[in-house]
């Protein structure tokens, strides 16, 4: 089986703040982020819904994804999730 990396988005209750990251495990990163296990921003602001997802076999390709959607504006970001998911579901009861 080969290898694959997530980028994925998270945002809060109110779908106000956004967060992008990049793991090799969805499952089990957005539960940490559930449990609020994870320090920082994500804890703070309780940022646990998932929202958006992309995978790949190449980490490298992940990683540059990441950084792109990282420099793009907000709106660019919300036009990305609306596209796939309009409701803005928590997709991690469907992982």
């Amino acid at each position: 089986m080969r290898d694959q990396y997530y980028v994925y988005i998270l945002t809060n209750k109110y779908n106000k703040v956004l967060y992008i990251g990049i793991t090799s495990d969805l499952l089990k990163r957005v539960f940490e982020h559930k449990q609020k296990y994870v320090e920082g921003f994500t804890k703070k602001y309780n940022v646990d819904k998932l929202v958006y997802y992309e995978i790949f076999e190449d980490v490298e390709l992940a990683i540059a994804r990441e950084k792109y959607l990282k420099s793009k504006r907000r709106q660019i970001k919300i036009e990305l999730i609306k596209k796939s998911n309009p409701q803005w579901n928590d997709l991690y009861v469907s992982l």
